[in-house]
Parts: structure tokens; sequence; C-alpha cells
């Protein structure tokens, strides 16, 4: 690809390679220094001026220190004079401050967001963001994928006579309905209620799920507190079998070891928008390392995005 030059910060670099290896494009070092003081220092290792620059980091732990380098590479980018400069979010974190819960609650969606533009971010390409109105916090154009299609492709290997999906609150329900018609399945949905980060209550499931094989979609698993919480219910309506699809498979503090001891739990299917855990028997990690891709050589072509927003 001409003219193109694509960077990776230290989050997830194995994807930023993936992604390259699609595009048939070289991805190029960054030299990341710090100074006694704890301070970053970020240099791009190739020549920008004039050229559309990518610059592929998800923000993930510790998210803090990822986000500051981030920052760093596309302050570097628009001092080296480039054409245009796409940040690359693979896993927006912040999606998840999106309102005000409480009083004096600071909005951290947007504010990160203004920080990516001031960089010096002229787009930004993102997948699943947790509340899908935090696009709308970025004051340059967003193109906003989802991996729907990767994971339906995994689940259509599946008899799906008996299957319905199942959302575990009100938020994702409306990706839920879109899986379950690329399924040609039902969909449920979980009563939730979040009283803290780790602490969640599903008083119960609105939909037919007895004697079905579940599929839980949720857009990101950390602790799966609210999946393991959802499986209590659906254990009570005596469902035959539970997968797990997720997105952004955080999976922090042994969550795949939790959810895979659960006899009911056959199988967690994720993508790798971040750094996958150890393997295990149960989890599958898909990638989606082609459609970020495909993105990237639209955007740089000057062609349509919207075709990768079809659930289709």
């Amino acid at each position: 690809m001409r003219d193109i030059t694509v960077f990776s910060g230290s989050a997830h670099p194995e994807l930023a390679e993936e992604i390259c290896a699609q595009l048939g494009t070289p991805l190029h070092p960054v030299q990341t220094n710090r100074f006694a003081n704890d301070a970053l220092e970020v240099q791009l290792q190739a020549n920008c001026r004039e050229r559309d620059v990518f610059v592929i980091q998800p923000l993930v732990p510790p998210t803090q220190e990822h986000l500051v380098e981030l920052l760093l590479m596309l302050d570097a980018a628009r001092g080296a004079s480039a054409a245009r400069i796409t940040a690359v979010i693979p896993h927006y974190a912040y999606a998840r401050s999106d309102k005000k819960g409480a009083p004096r609650i600071s909005i951290g969606a947007r504010l990160v967001a203004d920080l990516v533009v001031t960089a010096g971010a002229d787009r930004v390409l993102t997948m699943t963001l947790h509340s899908p109105q935090v696009h709308g916090f970025f004051g340059v154009p967003v193109d906003h994928l989802h991996a729907l299609r990767e994971l339906a492709a995994h689940f259509r290997r599946y008899d799906l006579s008996n299957t319905v999906v199942v959302s575990p609150d009100l938020g994702n329900a409306k990706d839920a309905a879109q899986f379950a018609r690329m399924l040609g399945t039902e969909v449920a949905m979980g009563a939730k209620q979040r009283f803290s980060d780790d602490r969640v209550v599903i008083s119960s499931v609105i939909g037919e799920v007895s004697g079905k094989d579940v599929i839980i979609l949720d857009d990101e698993i950390a602790k799966g507190s609210t999946v393991i919480e959802l499986l209590d219910r659906l254990r009570e309506q005596d469902v035959r079998s539970v997968r797990v699809a997720c997105t952004h498979g955080l999976f922090s503090g042994g969550a795949v070891e939790r959810l895979g001891s659960l006899r009911e739990v056959r199988e967690i299917v994720c993508t790798n928008t971040v750094p996958p855990p150890k393997p295990s028997d149960k989890l599958t990690v898909l990638s989606i390392a082609p459609a970020m891709a495909e993105a990237m050589r639209r955007i740089h072509d000057g062609e349509s995005v919207s075709a990768l927003f079809s659930t289709s």
C-alpha cells in the first residue's frame, strides 16, 4: 500500500503485526524511553511526512500507561507532518465512563476522546464500544466496527436448531438481537442491576430459555461477575448447555478458569482486540485483524467503510 505508515504501541503488537500482514505493509518500529522522573518519550522510527499514518493501540492494562503512549505517538506523528493520522483503538476502555451515575463523577469517555483528538488524531477506528453513544464524544470521524460477523461465522458451525442468544442486560440487547437474526435463533435478556464495578444482580431472564442451548453474548468480559450471575439464573431454568461469547476478552483475575470450571459452559469465545489470556481447553480466540485491516485499507483508499458495519 503506497503512502501508508503503520505504528504500534506496546499494548498489543501481535495484533498490529497481524493487521500489517493482512495489508501487506510493514509495521514500523517505535522507540520508547523513560526519563529518570518516570515520564515517557516516544520516537517514531519511520518517515511520516505527507503520509497516511495509522497508530494501533488498544487501551488495556496498564491502561493509563498505554493511553499516554498513544497520545505521545499521535503527537509525534503530527509533529512529523503526517498528512492524516488515524488512531486505531480496538478496545476503548474508557467507554464504560460515559455518563454521571452519581454526583461529581468524571466522564472519562469524553475527556479521553478530547485528549486523543487534541494529540493529533484526524480519525478514529475502534470496535464494539461498551456504550455506543461514546461514538459521538469524538470531534473527528469515527469508524465503529463490531465483531458480530466473526462470532456468527464461528457459531454457525454448530446445530443451532434449539439455540437462544441471551444478552446479560438491556444495554447489550440490540447487539444480541442482531446476532440472533444472523444465526436465525430466538433472543432473551437478563434483568440486571449493577451496584458496583464487580457486583451485579440479575433477578430474572426475560424470554424462553428452558431446555435450550444458550449463547451468552456480551461486549466485554472482565472479572466475569455478570456472566456468572446470569448462569445462576439460567441454571434455574434448566438450560441444556451454555456457550459464552464476547468481543473484548479481558478475563482479569482468573475469569477464564472460573467460567471454564462451570459444567454448563462448553466454550468461551472472544476476539483478539486485547491480548488473549493463556490458552484454555474451553477458550477460542478469533482474529479481528482481517476486519481491521480492511477498514484501514478502505480509509486509506477513500472507500466506504459502511459495508463493514453490515450484519448480513
